[in-house]
Parts: structure tokens; sequence; C-alpha cells
């Protein structure tokens, strides 16, 4: 063997620094270089928390628990109803937004756009001055969607009188809602306020959401998952790409439309809307992936990821097992395609809870699905199904209830393990619009960011020490400070 060492050419793996691999180089070896580094850049204290917690039965059983639950859910549309009416917890003055919790001091350009666009539609304020003093005045309640059993894409600003999907879980019971999508461009939710705006969304108010619950009660409720499974059949991933979706959707509800006694005029302006509109059935599927998430979440030690969610400040992520903690770190920029005119430079930070569908195992998760999405956000098609490839490194199994033909329907990865994603490096991956930095502008495009690892590796730590604090963890099993 010895003899062989010597006598042999030595072909040589390298981990680790490439200081040892550049002087195989130079003596003229042949050496192969790996990518690696350490779990959390070497931190010693976040790598005692993930060894603890690698191969924990306590962990294991919970992380089979959560994800059975979120498999097991069943979301159907029940209805649409009005956010101080139906939202749970919704005060008059109160007004929702997107990701962790931020202040009005903090909030980025175009969610305090949205927050004096719903403040004029509310009749709280007669100009965006006005808007803007009673906002920072504090003269509301500023509350996550999350909070409150919701979400709402970008901004994701939802105030009383807003129209809201309401979206129950058949199987666990449990209830979530998100707004009327309102299109793209110049809308509230990319912080746009314009009177066009605002007249729009009056219209959605008079109009669409009332005809859209009349036609609601005529039909039986309607299962979301399968008409979910069949638009990722059709070129959808359910969060960037809604155009299948939409569709199927307007299929569904356009008999009992014409069902509904409603003015002719009435219904044609509902339909005309929702076809002018791919994006319609985007607030649908993040509700529904909410209420799926829901389900999984609160079960004590798992490290299943329940939440990923954006304010333009802050990147933030809830996980099953450490309550409604919140991990947050600094939002990221996206880096994507930009309409003409526009560059990174004048976008705001990633924005929005419609990171939902990358959570429950669509959208970036699911970009197989839909390789012309890459027209939208930028990359190749290889480029999409390489993204949902590696999204099974870091997830606890895969959605048998949404398969990809491109992969021979296998199902979607889903369910985000908070160890699998620090223990690899591996950050999970998002498509998203992206909106101007400033308020009143709208969107300036739309592309590919991942979630930071930091997030992850605070739950890590925190994920840990509950479990040490529970008894659960003994401290030869992980030391922590």
């Amino acid at each position: 063997m010895t003899e062989r060492l010597f006598r042999d050419e030595l072909r040589v793996v390298n981990v680790g620094l490439d200081v040892f691999a550049d002087s195989i180089d130079a003596s003229g070896g042949a050496v192969q270089r790996t990518d690696w580094q350490p779990p959390a850049g070497g931190d010693k204290q976040i790598g005692a928390a993930l060894a603890s917690l690698v191969n924990l039965p306590d962990v294991k059983q919970a992380n089979a628990r959560a994800f059975a639950a979120y498999l097991d859910a069943q979301p159907v549309l029940e209805g649409i109803g009005t956010a101080r009416d139906d939202i749970p917890g919704m005060g008059e003055r109160m007004i929702l937004h997107a990701g962790p919790p931020v202040a009005w001091e903090r909030m980025c350009g175009p969610m305090q756009g949205a927050v004096t666009g719903a403040i004029l539609l509310e009749g709280w304020a007669e100009d965006p001055e006005g808007a803007r003093a009673l906002a920072a005045g504090g003269g509301f309640v500023f509350e996550p969607n999350h909070h409150h059993a919701c979400v709402g894409p970008m901004a994701g600003v939802t105030s009383p009188s807003m129209p809201v999907w309401i979206v129950r879980d058949s199987e666990h019971g449990h209830t979530t809602y998100c707004n009327l999508n309102e299109g793209l461009g110049k809308v509230l939710r990319m912080g746009a306020y314009d009177p066009a705006v605002l007249e729009r969304l009056r219209w959605m108010e008079r109009v669409l959401a009332p005809t859209l619950k009349t036609a609601l009660e005529k039909r039986e409720e309607l299962p979301l998952k399968p008409l979910m499974a069949q638009a990722l059949h059709m070129g959808d991933e359910v969060h960037n790409r809604n155009v299948a979706a939409s569709s199927l959707l307007l299929r569904a509800l356009l008999p009992a439309l014409l069902k509904t006694g409603a003015p002719q005029a009435r219904i044609a302006e509902t339909v005309r809307f929702i076809t002018g509109n791919d994006h319609f059935f985007l607030n649908l599927s993040m509700a529904a992936c909410k209420a799926m998430l829901d389900a999984a979440h609160g079960v004590p030690g798992s490290s299943m990821v329940t939440a990923m969610a954006r304010n333009g400040v802050e990147f933030g992520i809830r996980v099953s097992g450490t309550g409604d903690a919140w991990f947050t770190t600094p939002a990221p920029r996206v880096q994507g395609l930009f309409f003409t005119g526009y560059s990174v430079d004048d976008a705001a930070p990633d924005l929005g809870d419609s990171a939902i569908t990358e959570t429950a195992g669509i959208g970036g998760f699911a970009m197989a699905a839909s390789p012309a999405i890459v027209k939208f956000v930028g990359g190749s098609a290889a480029d999409a199904l390489g993204a949902t490839a590696e999204m099974r490194h870091i997830t606890l199994g895969s959605n048998p209830a949404w398969t990809l033909p491109v992969l021979d329907f296998q199902g979607t990865p889903a369910g985000i393990d908070v160890r699998k994603c620090v223990d690899t490096g591996i950050a999970p991956v998002i498509n998203t619009g992206i909106a101007h930095r400033e308020a009143g502008i709208g969107q300036i495009g739309a592309g590919v960011t991942r979630a930071p690892l930091a997030c992850m590796e605070q739950a890590i730590t925190a994920l840990a020490r509950q479990l040490r604090e529970d008894g659960r963890l003994t401290t030869r099993q992980g030391v922590l400070s």
C-alpha cells in the first residue's frame, strides 16, 4: 500500500483553505478544490447548538408532527369578508403590514406610501401630508399581518374597510385572510397612492368584492390545493406566475357569478378585471399557504420554518418550535430584471409576506414547474430546475399534492428545516417583485433573492436553548451560554 502511495499519481481533494491546494498546484499535482466552509462561518456557539439538534429524537419527532400537519391541511375558499369584521383582533384604528414588527419611523418608502394610501382610503386624512402626520403622531396601531392570521403581498397594508379573502383549513379548523390583488404597476402594495390607485381600491370594495362574495355564496367551498396543483402542471409556480391559477379560479366562479342575479354590467366589470390581472390568484395562494403552515406552527421542539416575511427593513422568520418569536436580520436587496430607466440603486430592500409561498414549497421552490418565470425574474430555465433541486437539501420532505411534471412528477420540496440551512449553508430561494425605494412610484422590476442565513442561525440557538430549559437537551448534548 505504501509503495502504491509513492508510485501512483496522486489526486487530492482539498477541503478547506485554498492555500493547501495552491501548494499542490505549484508542484504540478492534481487537486480538486471544494467550496466548503464550516456551518455558521465557524461560530462555535451556533455550531454547538446545531450539533446538539442534528440527531436529537425529540426534534425528529416534532418535525414529523409539524410536517404531517402541514401536509394534512386542506385550505378551502370560504368567502369574502371585511378586515374590520373578520380578521381577529383587527382594531378600528389599526393598520396591518407585511413582515415582522416595524414602527412608522423605520418603515421603508413603499410601506410608508402604502400606509399613507390606506389612511386616505379610510378617510382619516384629506391629503398625503395629513396622512403622514397622523401616522407619525401615533394615531394608529401598526401590527404585522402574521399576528392576525393574515398575509399581504409587498407592503401588505391592510386597513379596516378593505375586503379580504377568507380561507379555512377544513382539516384543522383555523382560518386565514388576505386582501384582494390590485394588479401590477402603480398599486398600493408597491407604495403608490395617487387618485387612480385609490379609485381602483374603492371600486374593488364597492363592486368587485360584493359581486364575488355573492357568487361564492352560490357555490360550495372551493378547495385550493387541487387548483394550485393543476396550475403547477400548467406552468405557474403560484407566486410570481399565476396566469393559470387566476384562469382556473375564474372558471370555477363563473357559473356562480351568472347565478347571482347581479346586473350584467357588474358581472362584466368583475370578469374583465380578473382576466386583465394575471396576479389575481396570488393573494389566495398566500392565504392558502399560510393556512397550511399555521397548521404546522407551535409544535414544541420543531425546527420547521412556518413563516418567512419582509418589511423592507428586516427579513424575519418564525419557527414552529419557538412560538411566535421573530428572528430577524437586515432585508437584502433583490437582484433581477428592472423596468427601463431603473436599477438596483432605485430598489427598496426585500419586501412582503409573499415568501409564505416559498415557505410552503411553491414559488421559488417550484420554479422547475415554470421555466417561463425566468423571463420575469431573470435567469435561465436551467436556473429554475437547479433552484428546485437545491431546495431538497434543506427541507424535511416533499409535498405529494403539488407535483412537478418536468421532474417526473416529484412533489415540491417543502418543510424548510433551519438545521439543514445552517448545516449546508444553503439559503431558501425566493422570487419576488421589486418596489421603488421611494413612496408613490410603485413596482420597478422583479427578481430572485435568498433568505438570510443569519435568521436561521438565531433560530437554531433559540431552539437549542429552549430545549435545554425544558430538560430535553442535556449539557453533554450541547453547550450553550
